[in-house]
């Protein structure tokens, strides 16, 4: 039983602590937060062990009435490994206390790539991650997860040449208030490369791809417009059918009507998935296209939620508990992972676990 710390209690650290619950070889030890709020609240509710992040706010927590399980040293003492949650350049601060324990750390994308002994996707390099000498792993953005989840097998199957990819960013999520913009289309950044392309390098270090980036005023899902220029010339019918079989990738049918990223919103919703996550690419099966070598094709990524089953694979591969095929295989039968529409036929898949329930 693996002991797993969240340090961190927001966007991603709320749905890491549910997706670790949901594992039967993981105990979620407690989760670490700054301030009593509402996502503190949501902890207790969940009877998660809530910790003092930062060990001065303690008595403000009890002013609130909420009973601590301890301060972070806590936490970090108690764990094997902790997934470090926490805003862009916390991260980095925190390491010198998981340090301190000699307690393994994963972060997240928003860290530097330097702070860490390697970047890590389990679809594309899990193994980089599994070496005794590994403490310190990154699970990269969600954008480079869901561009390393792509070319992963175009990569092995067709062989990739180059690739072009425009992502059209949301400006902030949801809940997030201090981010914009609010009536506008920014270059993000006005300079090419956007930094997705040397992130997806940190994966694919020889890799060919160039990015460029637009942040617009939505909050629901990044767009990804992809062209890739493959080895080979496959079918646009074979890259279908490869697509398909990845268990983190979505083929949106035609037929579904879904047009855009509210409608997949809701079409997570309405399939019951938690807080209507997608923690798979969405990528229209009517975008696939080949010209010649070239592929064509359009994805979505959620922000908030395609990450998590990656720091579950983290988890196990930086404690060597598993191979890949199998940590995989574990996390999205345990999360559900692998989402499909009942049009064209039955499938292996349909309706998800839910991972707020008790076992």
């Amino acid at each position: 039983m693996i002991k797993v710390g969240v340090n961190g209690y927001g966007t991603i650290g709320k749905r890491v602590a549910d997706a670790v619950r949901a594992q039967p070889d993981m105990k979620l030890v407690g989760v670490a937060k700054t301030r009593p709020n509402y996502e503190a609240e949501a902890a207790v509710r969940k009877g998660y062990p809530l910790y003092a992040a930062i060990p001065d706010k303690s008595d403000a927590f009890r002013q609130a009435g909420i009973d601590l399980a301890g301060e972070v040293d806590d936490l970090v003492l108690q764990s094997d490994v902790v997934v470090d949650c926490t805003p862009s350049g916390i991260g980095e601060k925190n390491r010198e206390l998981y340090d301190r324990y000699d307690t393994r750390a994963l972060f997240q994308g928003g860290e530097d790539a330097d702070v860490v002994d390697a970047s890590f996707n389990a679809r594309a390099n899990y193994d980089n991650a599994r070496p005794d000498d590994v403490r310190f792993v990154r699970v990269v953005s969600c954008n480079t997860t869901g561009l390393s989840r792509l070319m992963a097998p175009l990569q092995e199957t067709f062989g990739v040449e180059k690739a072009r990819v425009t992502l059209i960013r949301r400006g902030g999520d949801p809940a997030d208030a201090t981010r914009g913009p609010i009536n506008d289309i920014l270059p993000d950044p006005v300079t090419v490369p956007s930094h997705h392309g040397p992130d997806v390098n940190t994966i694919f270090p020889d890799l060919d791809i160039d990015t460029v980036g637009v942040k617009v005023p939505a909050t629901l899902m990044h767009l990804h417009s992809v062209n890739v220029t493959l080895e080979s010339e496959p079918t646009t019918e074979e890259v279908r059918e490869l697509l398909s079989d990845e268990s983190r990738l979505f083929l949106v049918p035609g037929v579904a009507g879904i047009d855009g990223t509210g409608q997949l919103k809701e079409f997570a919703m309405d399939t019951g998935r938690p807080r209507g996550d997608l923690w798979e690419n969405c990528i229209w099966g009517e975008s696939i296209s080949m010209e010649g070598d070239d592929l064509y094709l359009f994805q979505s990524i959620h922000q908030e939620s395609d990450v998590i089953p990656e720091n579950v694979d983290a988890i196990r591969a930086v404690m060597d508990a598993a191979d890949q095929r199998e940590s995989m295989e574990r996390t999205d039968d345990n999360l559900g992972v692998g989402l499909e529409s009942v049009f064209g036929g039955i499938r292996k898949r349909i309706t998800p676990r839910d991972v707020n329930a008790d076992d």
